[in-house]
C-alpha cells in the first residue's frame, strides 16, 4: 500500500471514530472531525501533510510525491 492510501485510511478511520464517539459519548468529538476535515482541506492547497511526515519517518511509502498530489 502506498503513502497516499495510508493517509486516506487514517483520515477515514479518524472521521468515523470521532462520529461514533460524538454519537455515543459527547458531541464535542465533532470538533475532532472538523479538525481532520480542515487538515485535509489545507493539505490539498498547501501540499503540507503532517501525517505524511510522520509516516515517512516510520519508513512507510518510499515513493516520491506528496500525500495530496
Amino acid at each position: 500500500m502506498n503513502l497516499e492510501r495510508y493517509i486516506r485510511l487514517f483520515a477515514g478511520i479518524f472521521i468515523l471514530t470521532s462520529l461514533v464517539l460524538a454519537h455515543y459519548h459527547s458531541p464535542n468529538w465533532l470538533w475532532f472531525t472538523a479538525f481532520v476535515g480542515f487538515n485535509l482541506l489545507q493539505s490539498s492547497l498547501t501540499r503540507f501533510c503532517p501525517l505524511e511526515i510522520i509516516l515517512r519517518k516510520l519508513g512507510v511509502g518510499k515513493s516520491a510525491g506528496s500525500c495530496c498530489a
